[in-house]
């Protein structure tokens, strides 16, 4: 059973490519270009800073694990992704949530040590992430 969950909700974007091989990333951004290849969702309804109290004292525990599911509905896609927390994160930024592969903290990050970055994504949910119709709803659980 979680000890917290928070959902996120993000839309698609055209310039979605998901190629970087170390991090994935959630904006409350409207607006992206084809250089932002960690960005896998724009127009998010949260960011770090938005997270509740519950979560952020959950993820911060050392031996956090915290279960990132990705999923569009509309389409029955469906990625989980796992990874860490730790006790320094600040869950600090007003506009995006990282995932990292390393270890490496800044007020963007929401988990490091992941199992996968934005180019293990599927390929099918990156296609479905291409349409500006797409609703993407990204469940944030520490186990």
């Amino acid at each position: 059973m979680p000890m917290a969950v928070e959902v996120v909700r993000a839309r698609g974007h055209p310039n979605i490519r998901a190629t970087h091989p170390t991090t994935f990333e959630i904006t409350r951004e409207a607006h992206l270009t084809p250089r932002g290849d960690c960005i896998i969702a724009v127009r998010a309804d949260k960011a770090a800073r938005d997270l509740s109290t519950a979560f952020k004292r959950a993820a911060r525990r050392e031996e956090a694990l915290i279960r990132i599911t990705i999923e569009v509905p509309s389409r029955g896609l469906r990625e989980v992704v796992l990874a860490r927390g730790h006790p320094a994160l600040p869950f600090e930024h007003p506009t995006d949530m990282v995932v990292r592969r390393s270890g490496f903290i800044c007020p963007r990050t929401i988990a490091i040590r992941a199992n996968k970055a934005a180019r293990d994504l599927s390929r099918s949910l990156i296609k479905a992430l291409r349409d500006p119709g797409t609703e993407v709803i990204v469940r944030l659980e520490v186990l």
